[in-house]
């Protein structure tokens, strides 16, 4: 329960922090990325670069790589049928065989049917949940977090002292 409330947290300082939000769609997208496609894949290891070199919430891409985990375990069966459709596309034949015969390439596992239909899946979803998480963090910081910031719930756990300690470590470690 007190993880759950502390990812809470987590999300809701995200929304308000002086992050652009574009910055923390970026995290968004590139969480959900990894976290819909199979976690020991070679081009995870490229997002994972990408969220460290990139200027984008850190703290978003982990929060969307747990939720869209869970979501994945779920779309496993639709990402296979996709990636089979994928694989056996007539026009796409010479492609997949000269990257299955490139070594370099062939690391990428695109030749595995729930790796190349997810991964596939999550580039074409960058597309609408970019703008759309975008768009959700300016309708937050605009109409949602004054109104969050006057429930009772919220002040009360502010005016406790396990916050004012939660204050201080974060202000010390930066």
């Amino acid at each position: 329960m007190f993880l759950l409330m502390r990812y809470i947290a987590k999300l809701l300082k995200a929304l308000a922090s002086e992050a652009s939000p574009g910055q923390i769609a970026g995290g968004i997208i590139l969480g959900m990325i990894i976290g819909l496609t199979p976690l020991s894949s070679l081009h995870n290891l490229f997002i994972v670069v990408l969220i460290l070199v990139l200027k984008v919430n850190i703290g978003m891409a982990i929060l969307s790589f747990t939720i869209f985990s869970g979501i994945a375990y779920l779309a496993d069966p639709l990402f296979h049928s996709f990636g089979v459709w994928l694989l056996e596309l007539e026009s796409m034949q010479e492609t997949w065989t000269a990257m299955y015969n490139n070594e370099w390439v062939a690391l990428t596992e695109f030749y595995n049917t729930v790796v190349i239909g997810s991964f596939v899946t999550a580039i074409l979803l960058c597309f609408p949940v970019f703008p759309l998480a975008r768009y959700g963090v300016l309708q937050y910081r605009e109409h949602i977090h004054a109104k969050i910031q006057k429930w009772k719930i919220v002040q009360a756990f502010k005016g406790t002292k396990f916050y004012s300690i939660y204050q201080t470590v974060n202000r010390v470690r930066g």
